[in-house]
């Protein structure tokens, strides 16, 4: 295998993937992606694996964006106690 290539596996084929990246972490994403077309193939019963890699690419996408507006949403919350936690030591200060 060349440097810089780690194979992983995915709803049974075999791929290989080029990059700086961390081989335990290419193979965990790789799990991950793995693990969510298996539960989608499960529940969806006969479909192809096209389809099964689609839906799961849309489930780890709006997996993404909710983690997004969640680290959005605790950023507002900081930004907001941390201008509040001024205000408070600037009246303090006087």
């Amino acid at each position: 295998m060349e440097p810089g290539v780690t194979t992983v596996t995915i709803y049974g084929q075999e791929y290989s993937v080029r990059g700086g990246e961390d081989p335990q972490y290419v193979r965990e994403i790789a799990a991950y992606v793995d693990e969510r077309m298996r539960e989608i193939s499960s529940a969806s019963g006969q479909i192809t694996s096209l389809r099964v890699a689609i839906l799961a690419a849309l489930n780890i996408t709006d997996e993404l964006f909710q983690q997004r507006e969640g680290l959005q949403r605790t950023r507002k919350e900081v930004r907001s106690r941390t201008l509040k936690l001024l205000k408070t030591l600037e009246k303090g200060s006087v």
